[in-house]
């Protein structure tokens, strides 16, 4: 039987086990248009396309979700990368499953003023997506899962660059889901591009200690089995080694040896009811020193993903510590699955409890509380909402409310509901009277004081605020009631920065400039503008920034223009290969660069790849701005990106002897980030002697710092050495020029 053929017939058989009244001609049927859709398409490993399809649906039956969800699987991308339509799908397989196609498409078609917007865009929809129906992200999640897999075989570039965005926002997503089992292969297989040697050490460092881990962990699980035996308890022990990332995590963000990570094992029991729980617990703290302040109980109070079980930390005669997860079968189907454990969909286990709108509420916040920010705000905020650590406090009801660390009683008063915010006058913890800025801890009860006369909220909330859902909804306020305040405030910061720029308001202002720079900023009118920068949607600086880049691109468009028009000699003259004055050595300018058939013409090093002598170089005749000179590595100079028509204007070019004494050029380091890693960078450098023009670093979310360094070198030979000693610094495991892109 053919390969393909035997992979959908396993589906299908897997399908069956659960979903005995499966219309197996239907998925046949969903299997072949696939095919058909993508037929002539491969994959980066030589493999036809179909495959991939095949296997996200082969992930999405392990979640043990309905037909609809494995067949959207197998169209998932039909949308997006073959012919196919969504009329056309709705009418084969029913609109339900167009509709789950259509939300996990890309909007790839869509033109987009920058990356960030087409990323924010493509998750706004999602998330509007999700809200509808939360299978677009189960199928999602799985797609990308497989995508992970196959990693291998894209460029570097690539690989870091899906590892960042799964690490970013796929992996918190499957953990707010509950999706645990998921979420872990997902934060592996980032790791493993994101940080190879990292990864690398900590897998030799298991494996060489692999016959030690399993020794201990049979150990402790013959002990604990033997216990509820002879308490009769019926039920299921095994024990693990925590996963590559939560690892990682500790051994670098709190700078551990392996030997020094506190919970390095977990064991879990899996009985039969709540009551057996609790009698496992006695029976484990009995056995075992308990840990102070290691204990969890997730059953009386769970997860707003649904996660319940008894957390401990206990330590062995070994004086080892190791954590123990205490749950039922149910609730471990939970806990490996999320919400696709109980999906509402899900054949069989129809529960009205669970998988309701309810369960992904967070869902609907998180959008309503992005529906007024632009595409980098939303991204950021997205990422911060989904890593943030949770604190779970009470409302005098009972009520459990979910917030980020750090949360004060502003946060919990906008969780409630956005008119509690605004009257609120006051809040109690536990009965005591606390000011705004109160961090809320896990078990608090809060009590917000509101007043029908209350002026509403201070723009210092702004400040005390923790979550994205409640500065927003106070910076929602803002706009909708203080707009000729904020209009007046706004015009007034603006114009601050304006002339901090060096730029007049009449040079935004004008007709002919006014409406580009509106549509750059995403506003209709000056006064939208204006109130936006007044009420905290957006900032004066991040507004001047823009308009300044906006002024420059007008600039150099009428430049064209007018170069165009003046058929400067110059350009007209120009013939490739020609040396002028009968085969004479051309002529050079003061920048050390031969241009070949041009003499005394104007010569840039240009800045997305700043080369140096020694490097290969190729020019470029601008319009207006001389030659341009790349480094031939550069893929802005990459022969396959030319523009048809622009051959001519691409000229060699060579170093000569006797140029500049330096060269300015630009590196980025990489590293892992702990205290003092720009120090030392900049110690390195200052021992080399080599003049530093800019050097500034920044920590990423991922536990990384990139380091950006501008410099002038004497030549490639220098900056070599540069690199090698830079290389030689504790952390940094890459260093890199800079190339275009």
């Amino acid at each position: 039987m053919d390969p393909i053929l035997a992979r959908y017939q396993a589906l299908e058989d897997k399908i069956l086990a659960y979903a005995p009244d499966l219309d197996t001609q239907r998925l046949f049927s969903a299997f072949t248009y696939a095919d058909s859709a993508h037929n002539g398409q491969l994959r980066k490993d030589g493999s036809p396309y179909i495959t991939h399809p095949l296997a996200v649906a082969e992930i999405v039956a392990d979640l043990d979700l309905d037909p609809d969800s494995v067949i959207s699987a197998l169209l998932h991308d039909c949308i997006e990368d073959t012919k196919a339509t969504h009329e056309d799908i709705a009418k084969r397989f029913g609109e339900p499953v167009a509709a789950l196609v259509e939300g996990v498409t890309k909007l790839s078609r869509v033109h987009y003023t920058s990356k960030e917007e087409q990323q924010m865009e493509n998750l706004r929809k999602m998330f509007m997506a999700m809200a509808q129906d939360i299978r677009v992200i189960l199928i999602k999640i799985c797609d990308r899962l497989h995508n992970m897999r196959t990693m291998e075989y894209q460029s570097p570039s690539k690989q870091r660059e899906k590892s960042l965005e799964t690490m970013e926002i796929y992996a918190p997503i499957a953990h707010r889901l509950g999706m645990q089992k998921l979420k872990w292969e997902l934060e592996d297989l980032s790791l493993r591009y994101l940080d190879p040697i990292g990864y690398k050490e900590i897998e030799m460092e298991l494996a060489a200690r692999s016959a030690a881990h399993e020794d201990f962990l049979a150990g402790i699980q013959q002990r604990i089995a033997r216990r509820l035996s002879d308490e009769k308890i019926s039920g299921r022990v095994y024990g693990r080694v925590k996963h590559t990332y939560s690892i990682y995590r500790k051994m670098f963000a709190q700078n551990k040896t392996l030997d020094e990570i506190f919970d390095l094992y977990a064991f879990r029991v899996i009985v039969d009811d709540i009551p057996e729980c609790y009698n496992v617990l006695g029976c484990i703290h009995d056995m075992f020193n308990p840990v102070l302040g290691r204990f969890k109980d997730y059953i009386g109070t769970p997860k707003p993903n649904l996660y319940q079980s008894l957390h401990t930390t206990v330590i062995g005669r070994e004086g080892i510590p190791f954590e123990v997860q205490i749950r039922t079968w149910e609730m471990h189907q939970t806990a490996e699955y999320g919400i696709a454990a109980h999906w509402k969909y899900k054949q069989g286990m129809a529960n009205k409890n669970l998988g309701t709108e309810h369960d992904f509420e967070w869902v609907r916040k998180l959008l309503e509380s992005q529906q007024d920010t632009d595409a980098e705000e939303f991204v950021r905020t997205l990422k911060v909402d989904m890593f943030a650590d949770e604190v779970f406090v009470f409302t005098p009801n009972g009520d459990v409310k979910s917030l980020p660390a750090g949360a004060t009683p502003i946060d919990f008063a906008y969780s409630i509901h956005s008119a509690v915010g605004n009257r609120m006058v006051g809040a109690k913890v536990n009965g005591r009277m606390v000011p705004y800025d109160h961090a809320l801890s896990n078990g608090d009860i809060v009590e917000v004081l509101t007043a029908k006369n209350a002026k509403g909220p201070s723009r210092d909330w702004l400040k005390v605020a923790k979550s994205n859902e409640a500065r927003n909804k106070i910076r929602q306020w803002f706009k909708r009631e203080k707009r000729e305040e904020n209009i007046a405030t706004g015009r007034s910061m603006f114009e601050t920065e304006l002339r901090r720029a060096g730029l007049k308001l009449d040079a935004v202002t004008n007709e002919a400039v006014l409406p580009h720079i509106l549509h750059k900023v995403r506003q209709g009118t000056l006064d939208e503008l204006y109130a936006a920068i007044g009420y905290g949607g957006t900032t004066a600086s991040k507004t001047v920034a823009q308009v300044q880049d906006e002024l420059q691109r007008l600039g150099r468009l009428q430049a064209e223009r007018i170069a165009s028009a003046a058929k400067t000699t110059a350009e007209s003259m120009v013939i490739p290969g020609f040396t002028g004055g009968g085969g004479k050595t051309p002529k050079h300018s003061d920048s050390g660069i031969i241009v070949e058939g041009l003499g005394n013409c104007l010569v840039k090093f240009s800045k997305c790849c700043s080369p140096v002598p020694g490097d290969p170089v190729v020019g470029f005749i601008t319009r207006g701005y001389g030659v341009s000179v790349h480094r031939q590595d550069c893929p802005n100079a990459d022969p396959d990106r030319r523009k048809p028509g622009e051959e001519d204007r691409w000229v060699r070019v060579s170093w000569v002897e006797g140029g500049l004494p330096n060269y300015k050029t630009n590196l980025e380091l990489s590293a892992k980030d702990r205290d003092g890693i720009a120090l030392d960078v900049a110690m390195v450098l200052s021992a080399a002697k080599v003049k530093v023009t800019a050097l500034y670093a920044r920590s990423m979310s991922d536990g990384y710092a990139i380091v950006h360094i501008e410099l002038e070198v004497r030549d490639k030979e220098e900056l070599s050495s540069i690199i090698n000693k830079l290389n030689n610094i504790q952390g940094v495991y890459q260093v890199v020029r800079a190339t275009g892109k």
